[in-house]
């Protein structure tokens, strides 16, 4: 099995990677308990209740005259009792609808302080046993107006929190340099609120639609990956095999580290992550600096692969530009470029979040 954290000489690297990324499909078995968000059991239908429209008659006694003739006799039902038969009452209702909802109000509900400038973010949905309504792989905007502020400021943001979790919703933000909308956020306070608006599709992700994906992010461009690999491995039908190569400046930025610690014990012929670190401590083990071309070409599947391969790209503009070329704009993706252009992977194998 593959030891976590430890980068190995580049050829023995390269060997264990390529074998890992040729072998079938599988589940490891393991019976780890997954941490946190980790724990999601996403994605999949829900089991509908239908209203019995119909009884069955008595032996030996005839239709009830005082009830409604569709009633008793197996008719198909009056127009007024298809009013009456109620919504699928196991389907939880959704905060966010799209189209022309506009923006739902929320309220934030706690902070948690995950390391010296990202925060965990809980507002309380509109209802406490609504779901937000999202789907793997879409966003929320988050919008705010300041005071003195012309117009409003608006980001999109990834959940971190599971699709079908009711009464909440989560986010983990990093604050940034003038971020206004991240150093908004970070000044809040629980019992304030916050405007979101939604779903924003992203790539729409289906069971074992790719044998492969690959995601590489770096800090806060984890949480749409981090969306996905929640999906994969939270549903026992999608076999799909992941390697995450995860970007940051030192240590204690790795966000939601254990929870993707968890999911490598668990799914150890599936799931991969390499860590790589601008600033690591001494005795960091593994990759140093910024996510190399060397790295990639080690630890990634090949492009041969061709559609049973999906890669996945997020992080800071400077990432984009190195990694896949920058998105010409939020519905244009633009063309290939960078450090996986020259490895020789096509622009329908990748995708930017």
């Amino acid at each position: 099995m593959f030891a976590r954290q430890v980068f190995r000489p580049a050829a023995v690297l390269r060997s264990h990677v390529r074998r890992y990324a040729s072998d079938s499909s599988q589940s490891s078995g393991g019976n780890s308990t997954l941490y946190g968000a980790g724990a999601a059991a996403v994605g999949g239908a829900g089991l509908y209740w239908y209203f019995n429209r119909s009884k069955p008659l008595e032996s030996g006694h005839g239709p009830d005259k005082s009830k409604p003739e569709s009633e008793g006799q197996g008719q198909p039902a009056s127009k007024t009792e298809e009013q009456n038969i109620p919504a699928n009452t196991n389907e939880a209702s959704k905060a966010f609808r799209g189209g022309d909802q506009g923006f739902v109000s929320l309220k934030l509900d706690s902070v948690e302080i995950l390391n010296h400038n990202t925060k965990k973010f809980r507002f309380s949905l509109p209802e406490n046993d609504s779901v937000a309504g999202l789907h793997v792989a879409s966003a929320l905007l988050a919008k705010y107006k300041g005071p003195e502020m012309e117009k409003p400021v608006i980001r999109p943001y990834t959940p971190t929190s599971e699709e079908d979790s009711k009464g909440y919703i989560e986010f983990v933000v990093k604050k940034y340099p003038n971020g206004p909308m991240s150093t908004h956020l970070h000044d809040m306070v629980p019992g304030q609120r916050l405007d979101f608006k939604g779903p924003i599709p992203k790539y729409p992700w289906a069971p074992n639609k790719h044998d492969h994906i690959a995601l590489i992010a770096g800090g806060t461009g984890i949480t749409p990956m981090y969306q996905l690999i929640r999906a994969i491995f939270s549903n026992p039908e999608d076999q799909t095999k992941v390697t995450l190569v995860f970007g940051n400046i030192s240590e204690e930025d790795i966000l939601l580290k254990r929870e993707l610690e968890d999911l490598e014990n668990t799914y150890p012929r599936r799931f991969r992550a390499f860590y790589t670190l601008d600033n690591p401590p001494e005795k960091w083990q593994q990759g140093k600096g910024f996510i190399s071309k060397e790295l990639l070409k080690t630890v990634l599947p090949e492009p041969k692969e061709g559609e049973k391969l999906k890669i996945f790209v997020c992080g800071p503009p400077g990432m984009y530009k190195a990694i896949s070329g920058p998105k010409k704009s939020p519905a244009d993706q633009g063309e290939l470029g960078g450090v996986l252009s020259e490895l020789g992977y096509s622009k329908e194998q990748v995708y930017k979040f």
